[in-house]
C-alpha cells in the first residue's frame, strides 16, 4: 500500500485547557497506489483533521502514517517541509497564489526551492500549463485571472513536482460549475495515468468522480463504498443514499 494509517487518534485541548476534543478515534486506512480515494462527511466529523496528518501538517496524538513505507511521525520537524514539497501535493478550496508572483512563478515555486535547473522547470512547466489550458496566462498574476484559472494554476503547482500522493481539500468549492467540472476531469485524468488522490470534499458530484468513498462521523470511518464497475451516473445516488443515512444518525453499511 502507498499510503497505510494505524490507529489514528487526534486530540484538541480547548481554550484555557478546560477540556479535551477528540476529532480522530482510531482511524484504519490503506490507500493503494493509484487509487483516488474521497472522504465525505458533515462539518466537525473529522475528515478535515485526517486530511490535515495525512499533509504532515499536524502530528498524531497516537498512531501511525505511513506513505510508501516511510513512518512520517519519524520525520524531524526540520525535515518535514521538505518531506512535504517533495511528496505531497496540496489543492486547496482557496487557491493560496502569491499575488506579487506571476501564475509561471506560482507554479515554478516549489521547484524553485528544491534546486531545480532552468531547464528542468520549463520541460515540466509547459506541457503540464498546456494541458490545463493555462499556458497563455503563465505571465498574468493571479488577480488578472478567473478563479477557475486560478485553481488551475494552483493544480498545476500541486502536480509540477510528481507527488507521491495529491491531496485535495475542498478543490470544487469556491469554483462555479463549469471550472468544476473542468477541474473534475482534470483530476481524473492523472488519475488514469496512475496519480494517487485523497480528496475531502461536501460535494457528491466531486465524490462521483472516487473509485472509492469513505464517510466519516464522530471521529470514525463508518462506512466506506467503492464505485467498481459502476458509471459516474450510477455511482451519484449511491452515494447519495449513504450520505442521507449518514446525516440521520443511522447506521451504514460497508
Amino acid at each position: 500500500m502507498l499510503l497505510q494509517v494505524e490507529e489514528l487518534t487526534k486530540d484538541y485541548t480547548t481554550r484555557f485547557g478546560k477540556q479535551r476534543v477528540q476529532a480522530l478515534r482510531g482511524i484504519d486506512l490503506a490507500v493503494a497506489q493509484g487509487e483516488f480515494v474521497a472522504i465525505m462527511g458533515e462539518s466537525g466529523s473529522g475528515k478535515t483533521t485526517l486530511l490535515t496528518l495525512l499533509a504532515a501538517l499536524e502530528r498524531p496524538t497516537n498512531g501511525r502514517i505511513l506513505l510508501g513505507g516511510e513512518d512520517m511521525a519519524a520525520i524531524p520537524n526540520r525535515a518535514l517541509s521538505a518531506f512535504r514539497r517533495d511528496r505531497l501535493g496540496f489543492i486547496f478550496q482557496e487557491c493560496h497564489l502569491l499575488d506579487t508572483l506571476t501564475l509561471r512563478e506560482n507554479i515554478l515555486f516549489p521547484l524553485v526551492l528544491a534546486g531545480r535547473t532552468g531547464a528542468e522547470m520549463h520541460a515540466r512547466l509547459m506541457p503540464l500549463a498546456e494541458r490545463l489550458g493555462i499556458a497563455p496566462l503563465l505571465d498574468k498574476y493571479p488577480y488578472e485571472v478567473s478563479g477557475g484559472e486560478q485553481q488551475r494554476a494552483a493544480a498545476a503547482r500541486a502536480l509540477i513536482i510528481k507527488p507521491m500522493l495529491l491531496l485535495a481539500d475542498e478543490p470544487t468549492g469556491a469554483l462555479d460549475s463549469g471550472s468544476a467540472t473542468q477541474l473534475l476531469q482534470l483530476l481524473d485524468g492523472y488519475h488514469d495515468e496512475g496519480q494517487t488522490i485523497v480528496m475531502v470534499t461536501h460535494s457528491l458530484d466531486a465524490a462521483s468522480h472516487a473509485s472509492r468513498v469513505l464517510f466519516i462521523r464522530d471521529g470514525r470511518i463508518a462506512a466506506e463504498i467503492v464505485r467498481g464497475g459502476h458509471t459516474r451516473a450510477a455511482f451519484y445516488p449511491l452515494l447519495a443514499d449513504r450520505l442521507t443515512q449518514l446525516q440521520q444518525g443511522g447506521e451504514l453499511l460497508a
